[in-house]
């Protein structure tokens, strides 16, 4: 296991091994015996390319020559910020070849997230779109290479500007280095933690494999499934669930939407015969109002799956009623447990719940604050353990104490309960967490960020309810200038590299804030005070 990440405990890791979980699988080891199998059948489509199986391996392979050359190898971190597009494949599965480790950042992360990856991997390269949505990922790359001293290359699909393009990487004459081992971290995903910055997850080529595989068998995957990736690539939603890694592992077609806008999103599903695709519950009603004034093609189209953030039954009854196709809903998380609602499910259970785990040795634990088991149908806080789930985040010691239990038991922070025919129902999250869309954010990490500001004495970041995003974030601020206006402290936040969705929709300032019992900052209590506003808002428009 790679330095600074925790192993699964051996006995553990004998069990999945004998269950047939893990089978020893690599991703480098999978692409090929795909390649062998479908080489001419479609694989990759984009808005630029159209790859079979066999030219996805050639580029491949000519990436990974490249990027050897240019001294990338085994356990090298490499952050990898590409859109929905074909080359997201060709650039980690050269990695995964060179037993280099991408580390998926989003589209949305800014200077102080992807400063923050490369300080705490030393990641030595750095793989970008030259724009992507109004946005020029190189000058991003030019201040984030100042204050990084590890990045030695910063590869550019596009034009490349003062860096290298990814379609002039050297050429190398001679063999690659071994392959990676099944048990080897394989990439870094990006947890959506309560905590500061994001924590990275790593996932071995045995425990994601297993996921992935048993995903496609659970969505009823084969080589004639087609699934649309509209969430971004790097996502674990899109990537695994079973995502565009599940389609590629059952020998199907993916087609990468660049922009999740149902008019971009719709058209591929007509022009593509798009059988499978996910999204996240703001985008449903959206794409439910454009299917009905579009009235695109959709006979193609057989599961339309959401999840990400909690998903209102009553949505999803409209789902049923308005699309010719089966919802199912999914709830997991990239350190590991994904549950899924089957295709054969009863309405009632697609409707109302999140679905029960991927394996019977899914070990899931309800439990109060105290750590006590709860009754059946009880709400409590989910704890999990099992064949992919991690035991602990790269380089977090100190965090990993209080994030896992003493047995290996991962506490994901949500609130749920179990019903009798083993479907859990999220309820919440009992970490300091707004889900704003799908999008995790840390309300420590942005306090952090606007305390940094000369004018605030104190903040506080809860989450408020949204119609449309589900929660939204406010800031509740103490100044000490009271000419200092919200959108003064909007500014400062991006200035200093914070993403988007990250800054606060919503800043109200307080002379004080309601405390608890012990002293501090009663959140509780902020949540009922914006919800009051919102509420006055709305009754005295």
């Amino acid at each position: 296991m790679l330095e600074h990440c925790t192993p699964w405990p051996e006995a553990l890791a004998a069990r999945y091994r004998a269950q047939g979980y893990w089978r020893g699988e690599t991703f480098p080891g999978v692409l090929n015996e795909r390649i062998e199998q479908h080489g001419e059948r479609l694989a990759i489509v984009s808005d630029t390319r159209r790859w079979s199986y066999q030219a996805l391996g050639a580029e491949v392979e000519r990436m990974a020559a490249g990027f050897h050359a240019l001294g990338i190898g085994a356990k090298d971190r490499v952050v990898v910020q590409l859109p929905n597009c074909a080359e997201f494949f060709a650039v980690i599965f050269a990695l995964f070849r060179l037993g280099a480790l991408p580390v998926f950042a989003l589209p949305a992360h800014r200077r102080f997230e992807i400063s923050h990856f490369f300080q705490h991997t030393q990641a030595v390269a750095y793989v970008i779109a030259d724009r992507h949505a109004g946005f020029d990922y190189r000058s991003l790359a030019g201040e984030v290479k100042a204050g990084v001293p590890s990045l030695r290359h910063v590869l550019v699909l596009g034009e490349p500007g003062a860096y290298r393009s990814l379609d002039d990487l050297p050429r190398l004459a001679g063999e690659l280095p071994p392959p990676p081992r099944p048990g080897d971290v394989a990439f870094f995903q990006l947890s959506g933690g309560s905590t500061g910055t994001p924590k990275l997850i790593p996932r071995t080529h045995d425990d994601y494999l297993y996921s992935i595989r048993a995903s496609a068998q659970i969505c009823q995957l084969s080589a004639e499934s087609v699934y649309l990736s509209v969430i971004p690539a790097g996502h674990n939603f899109t990537l695994s669930s079973p995502g565009s890694l599940g389609t590629l592992y059952a020998g199907g077609t993916v087609v990468m939407c660049a922009h999740p806008s149902p008019e971009v999103a719709l058209a591929w599903i007509a022009r593509e015969r798009v059988t499978i695709t996910a999204l996240v519950p703001p985008l449903v009603p959206v794409w439910l109002d454009a299917v009905k004034s579009l009235k695109p093609d959709l006979r193609s189209l057989k599961v339309v799956q959401v999840g990400g953030a909690r998903f209102s039954s009553d949505m999803a009854r409209r789902v049923t009623q308005e699309l010719d196709a089966t919802l199912q809903q999914v709830f997991g998380m990239a350190e590991g447990l994904v549950n899924y609602t089957r295709l054969d499910d009863p309405l009632d259970v697609i409707l109302h719940s999140q679905g029960r785990p991927i394996s019977p040795d899914d070990e899931i634990r309800i439990v109060d604050d105290d750590d006590q088991p709860v009754a059946l149908g009880e709400i409590g806080h989910l704890l999990t353990r099992g064949p992919y789930t991690i035991h602990g985040y790269y380089q977090a010691e100190e965090h990993n104490a209080r994030a896992f239990t003493s047995d290996g038991f991962y506490r994901t922070g949500d609130l749920v309960r179990l019903g009798l025919d083993g479907n859990l129902v999220v309820e919440g999250r009992a970490k300091d967490q707004i889900n704003r869309g799908g999008e995790k954010i840390s309300a420590e990490e942005v306090e952090h960020q606007l305390l940094a500001h000369a004018s605030v004495v104190d903040c506080a970041i809860v989450a408020m309810p949204d119609a449309y995003l589900g929660e939204k974030s406010c800031a509740f601020v103490i100044r000490q200038d009271e000419s200092v206006r919200g959108i003064d402290l909007i500014r400062f936040l991006r200035e200093r590299g914070l993403a988007t969705y990250k800054i606060p929709d919503r800043i109200e300032f307080l002379a004080r804030f309601p405390k608890t019992g012990v002293g501090k900052i009663s959140k509780k209590h902020l949540r009922q005070d914006i919800e009051a506003r919102l509420a006055a808002a709305s009754t005295n428009p």
